[in-house]
C-alpha cells in the first residue's frame, strides 16, 4: 500500500508521565528510558571516580 506523500504523517498516542515512569521489563519504552538514566548515571559516577582518583 502505498500512502500519499502529502498527508501529513501519522502520530503517536499520549501516553501519561505514571505510565512513562514505571518500571516495565523487555523491549519497551519504559525500559528504554530507565536504560538511558542508568547508563548517565554510571557514566557521570565513573567520570567523578577517575577525576578524584587523580586529584588524591
Amino acid at each position: 500500500m502505498v500512502q500519499d506523500p502529502a498527508a501529513p504523517p501519522p502520530q503517536a498516542d499520549p501516553v501519561s508521565r505514571e505510565e512513562l515512569n514505571q518500571w516495565k521489563r523487555g523491549f519497551t519504552p519504559q525500559a528504554e528510558i530507565w536504560n538511558g538514566r542508568l547508563a548517565m548515571l554510571g557514566l557521570v559516577l565513573g567520570l567523578t571516580f577517575l577525576v578524584l582518583w587523580r586529584l588524591l
